[in-house]
């Protein structure tokens, strides 16, 4: 596989693999591929978690589970109530 890089980023990763952190830049791609890959899992099941939450608050609201708030202070009271 080849990848096209800025040169800032080229840049980057020589420092990082002459910090003596890594052992070329190949490892330093390789970190910066699996930092990627978790954090996009980390946020696939934080999105997968506010869609079942949306989802239920959806059903809450279907059963008549919900309370229509006319004013701020209804607000403020009913959070002050929790």
């Amino acid at each position: 596989m080849n990848l096209s890089l800025t040169p800032q980023l080229e840049i980057f990763i020589r420092e990082c693999a002459e910090s003596g952190d890594y052992n070329n830049a190949s490892e330093v791609v390789r970190d910066a591929i699996r930092l990627f890959k978790r954090t996009a899992e980390e946020r696939n099941i934080k999105l997968q978690q506010l869609r079942a939450a949306i989802a239920e608050g959806d059903a809450a609201i279907s059963r008549g589970e919900s309370h229509v708030f006319n004013s701020e202070e209804e607000l403020d009271n009913f959070f002050e109530q929790l």
